[in-house]
């Protein structure tokens, strides 16, 4: 196996419906307010697969942290619509994935993003191995 695989996986959809807290003066979605969508939706897939971050920290001492993120904003959400952020396993390396993530309203698609994200230590946040258990719960044999 190679040190990064490429394969498809099923998208993983979360809704999310905008609040007044999630908007600018301008009535719409602050940008950075749909990064908090995006993680939201990663945290979510993970407990969908079986893992939470809370006990990957506490029994295999890892966390995961976001090392890049590329987005491109298309149109603008506004108050009280309701979204659906799709994410979607791009790559899985040996101490990192990467994920396609948008955010839609109905068939829409207001973002565009590529969120790379490294697994480290949990005490001094270098990046280690990729436990087992995630790559099984993503579907890579070990």
């Amino acid at each position: 196996m190679s040190a990064d695989q490429h394969f498809p996986v099923s998208t993983f959809g979360w809704p999310v419906r905008v609040y007044w807290e999630d908007t600018d003066a301008g009535g719409v979605v602050y940008y950075a307010n749909y990064l908090k969508f995006l993680e939201r939706a990663r945290t979510e897939w993970l407990s969908h697969l079986g893992l939470e971050q809370d006990a990957l920290a506490r029994d295999a001492g890892v966390v995961f942290v976001v090392r890049r993120v590329e987005a491109d904003y298309l149109a603008p959400a506004r108050f009280n619509d309701r979204l659906l952020v799709q994410s979607e396993l791009a790559e899985l390396g040996n101490a990192s994935l990467s994920m396609h993530q948008q955010v839609m309203r109905g068939a829409e698609i207001l973002l565009k993003a590529r969120v790379k994200v490294a697994c480290v230590d949990r005490g001094n946040f270098r990046p280690v191995r990729m436990p087992a258990i995630v790559r099984q719960a993503f579907g890579v044999v070990t």
